[in-house]
């Protein structure tokens, strides 16, 4: 075997890049000293993009499609080397693969809490996490500004450089949208559009763009998801003396339904008493708060009525107090008095409770 032969044999006829993963975004293709033979065949399949590489700089770019390899068609590379006339002898090149397809699934989240100012619970911490896709929008972009020299270049490589960006940028908006912390569930579709809004162009310095950005949860601490856990519970308990009324009562039913014996009923027994003092408590509205310093104002006996006074409504009065007002005069039996339960004001004197306090009144005088 002549020298021209082992030449022949070791120069490339076919360049292409069959893709079996499913994280590989650029792929270079290796040979014998990055020579490609004169009329060599280059087959780029969907979803992918060959670019040809100079001595570092960035060649001709080839899409979707099946290609002989001449100075028609690599007319950046022939001129960077110096071809005018076609090529002579083989000619150096590296070429690397992009993957254009979608990169979906990828996921992102806060290292560390997001401090913010939240107008209900003051100063909170929140956290968050979701998922979004990605393509190489710019391949030649995308194999200068990140890819460099690498061989392999897979979608891990750049991840955490894209989820910095997400979540600093997703703290920008949560400081400046001012949304409230429980409102926030409501908001994720809104908040994923306006994060994808304002990362697409720092995306596109990297020949990248963003085609789904998805907020799937923003949560809270531990401790502050307990506390409205508390705090959604006695809601919905309502009335909370009534229900500790409840609770006693039906601790009470447990225990006359588990009477025990011996040392059972001892305890039972204790159990009863212990919650007799509950239910007591419940029913005088005073369990868990401590006693009042003094004891209640006197209830104010008899009826309460309201009397007509120069035009204008006094009152309610107690009895004593409108006895009081017959004795000085100024309440007569004409005065128009009125208590709940009446259907409409009636003069005094005609008042059931109140006409025996204008005492008897004597005949008139006979003629003389």
């Amino acid at each position: 075997m002549g020298i021209f032969d082992f030449v022949r044999r070791e120069l490339v006829d076919i360049i292409e890049w069959l893709d079996t993963s499913s994280d590989t975004m650029v792929h270079r293709f290796e040979r014998h000293r990055n020579e490609i033979k004169n009329g060599a065949k280059l087959v780029v399949r969907p979803g992918q993009t060959a670019v040809f590489v100079d001595e570092g700089r960035i060649a001709d770019v080839f899409a979707p499609g099946t290609y002989t390899l001449t100075t028609e068609n690599v007319p950046v590379l022939s001129t960077l080397q110096g071809w005018k006339y076609g090529f002579a002898s083989p000619f150096k090149a590296e070429v690397y693969f992009v993957a254009t397809r979608q990169f979906t699934d990828r996921k992102w989240g806060t290292r560390g809490p997001i401090l913010l100012r939240d107008p209900e619970f003051g100063a909170v911490r929140l956290r968050a996490f979701g998922s979004y896709a990605v393509r190489v929008a710019d391949p030649a972009k995308f194999v200068s500004e990140i890819v460099g020299t690498r061989g392999h270049f897979r979608s891990d490589d750049i991840e955490g450089q894209l989820r910095n960006l997400i979540t600093s940028r997703l703290a920008d908006l949560l400081g400046e949208s001012r949304i409230p912390v429980l409102d926030l569930a409501g908001k994720q579709d809104e908040l994923g559009r306006f994060v994808a809004d304002r990362i697409r162009p720092e995306f596109m310095e990297y020949g990248i763009e963003i085609t789904r950005m998805l907020v799937e949860n923003v949560s809270l601490p531990e401790e502050v998801e307990r506390a409205l856990d508390r705090r959604t519970s006695m809601g919905v308990i309502g009335d909370l003396q009534a229900y500790t009324r409840f609770q006693a009562a039906e601790a009470i039913g447990d225990a006359a339904r588990n009477p025990g014996g011996g040392a059972g009923e001892g305890m039972g027994m204790g159990m009863g008493f212990a919650l007799g003092q509950q239910v007591a408590q419940s029913l005088s509205g005073t369990q868990g708060a401590q006693a009042p310093a003094g004891p209640p104002p006197l209830p104010q006996p008899g009826a309460q009525f309201y009397v007509a006074v120069d035009g204008r409504q006094s009152g309610p009065h107690p009895l004593d107090a409108l006895l009081q007002r017959i004795a000085e005069g100024a309440l007569t039996r004409d005065t128009l008095a009125w208590k709940e339960g009446m259907p409409q004001w009636t003069p005094a004197g005609e008042v059931p409770e109140l006409a025996p306090l204008f005492g008897a009144t004597p005949p008139p005088l006979p003629p003389q």
